[in-house]
């Protein structure tokens, strides 16, 4: 578990923040970052461009297994990795992760996570893209209906649901 001072003033707890691209204030002073990694890294794109990469958490830890106590944040935001076996040296998975073979479980995992570290009747914004996955196939695995989404996107592959902790 992290210190209690920590979570002190925290209310939102974003649990794979990467580089906090969805962010519009990228240091909300009420939300608490986390990540698996902490790095900067160099990004090249196919265009032969590139980019650092700043990942930067508040609190270094795996999504599957929250350092935090029960009913700790009053909104979860959880937009994992979407991708399925990928390459690590891929621009994609430098900049978001990359799921395996065992996705279901850890994607389960993570909204078990999510939900257990929400105060009762707190809301949980999920992020998927299904671009490997589809959705569905995802909604099956977490074995849980979300209240309601929207689909997004150029080409309308990204899906943000709400999901609310009701105990």
């Amino acid at each position: 578990m992290v210190d209690d001072s920590i979570v002190e003033g925290k209310h939102i707890l974003d649990v794979t923040c990467s580089n906090r691209s969805m962010w519009f204030d990228k240091d909300c002073p009420i939300a608490l970052y986390c990540d698996k990694r902490k790095c900067v890294e160099t990004v090249y794109m196919a265009n032969g461009r590139h980019q650092d990469c700043v990942v930067n958490p508040d609190v270094v830890c795996d999504f599957t297994n929250l350092p935090f106590n029960d009913k700790s944040f009053e909104l979860v935001v959880f937009d994992p990795p979407h991708a399925i076996n990928i390459s690590e040296s891929s621009w994609t998975c430098k900049r978001y992760g990359s799921l395996g073979n065992d996705w279901k479980d850890v994607i389960k995992g993570g909204i078990d996570e999510c939900l257990r570290v929400l105060k009762p009747y707190g809301t949980l914004i999920f992020k998927w893209s299904d671009c490997h996955i589809p959705t569905a196939d995802v909604i099956k695995a977490i074995g849980r209906q979300p209240l309601f989404g929207h689909r997004s996107g150029k080409k309308m592959n990204t899906h943000w649901m709400v999901f609310m902790k009701t105990n």
